[in-house]
Formats: C-alpha cells, structure tokens, sequence
C-alpha cells in the first residue's frame, strides 16, 4: 500500500487511467472484430460502412496512448485489405 500523499495519487491515477484504457481499447476491438464477422457473412456493404467508425475507435486509442501510432495504422491497413480482398472475391 502507497504510503506517501503523492504515491497515493498515482496510485489513484492509474486507477482511473486503467478503466480509460479499458473501454478504449474494448470499443476498438469489438469494432474490429464486427467487420470481420460481417465479411465472414458476405455482407461487404455494411463492412464498408462500418470501416470509418473503426478508423475512428482505432485512431483515438492510438491517440491515446492505448496502442502505438504503427500498431494502429496495421490495424487499419489489415481491415481495409481484408474488406477489399472480398470484394474483390465476390
């Protein structure tokens, strides 16, 4: 257990800054994790549409500091690929 005053605030930081992560990271891989079960379901329309929200979710937990700048843009580099490949299958 923290003794200090300020060693008490960091652990109270860190606490608060975890659950932030948390729902970060949570939006941005459930937001992944749609559009890959839409394209299993052949519904490339909708994975389309779907692909900026993600961007999105991905972006600001980079933003954040939750993921690295290069892990996001791989990220996002991956989907689209996998969005167009299909397309291209179909």
């Amino acid at each position: 257990m923290p003794i200090t005053e300020s060693a008490k605030k960091r652990l109270r930081q860190n606490k608060k800054r975890k659950e932030e992560n948390k729902t970060f990271k949570k939006r941005m891989k459930e937001s992944m994790k749609e559009i890959r079960d839409l394209v299993e379901e052949g519904k490339l329309k909708k994975a389309e549409e779907k692909l900026p929200e993600t961007y999105k979710a991905i972006d600001k937990a980079a933003r954040k500091g939750v993921i690295k700048k290069k892990n996001a843009d791989r990220k996002k580099s991956r989907l689209t690929k996998l969005v167009n490949r299909a397309k291209t299958e179909k």
